[in-house]
């Protein structure tokens, strides 16, 4: 149980540390988009800025997310779950969980494939006219993916301490 409850700390403390910078992405999109406005009102129209907060955003959500499911702030459907008990959650979400493994793992392998696709060709490029590089915003993906992976196998030895009458650690 000790190896259990040092991985929850580990893959806790990087995602919540990671999640509260990644809530700053806000800030960088919202310039992006002032900066697309100002320009089209006042200079030349930029050409990179709505592929540029497209990227953000992906950053944003993706590197987020493992932060959002820490906090408890994912989306669930709540008929009949928000009445259960702390121990029935625990044993449903147990179960529940591994379909979020599965869809995740699908997830992050076809993410790795389009990634090392990416490099392997030369660099794969967007077919705007910008045409920035995608590895940067794929690797990000990937990341993202891999937190949230890491940071479901956490959701799950907690939900497992829960139902062994053990409280996990807060941050």
């Amino acid at each position: 149980m000790s190896v259990i409850k040092a991985y929850i700390r580990w893959v806790d403390a990087i995602n919540y540390r990671l999640g509260r910078i990644m809530m700053y992405g806000i800030f960088v999109m919202m310039a992006i988009l002032l900066w697309s406005s100002v320009s089209k009102t006042f200079f030349l129209p930029s050409l990179w800025t709505l592929e540029m907060a497209q990227f953000a955003m992906v950053a944003y959500y993706i590197l987020g997310g493992p932060y959002a499911m820490q906090m408890g702030s994912n989306v669930r459907m709540d008929l009949f779950y928000g009445g259960w008990s702390v121990r029935t959650k625990a044993a449903v979400d147990c179960f529940t969980v591994f379909f979020l493994l599965f869809y995740l793992f699908m997830l992050l392998r076809g993410g790795i494939d389009s990634t090392l696709y990416s490099f392997k060709y030369g660099g794969e490029r967007s077919a705007t006219a910008w045409r920035p590089y995608m590895w940067p915003i794929k690797v990000t993906m990937c990341i993202g993916i891999f937190l949230m992976l890491l940071q479901t196998v956490s959701e799950l030895f907690k939900d497992i301490l829960r139902l062994r009458g053990e409280e996990p650690d807060a941050l």
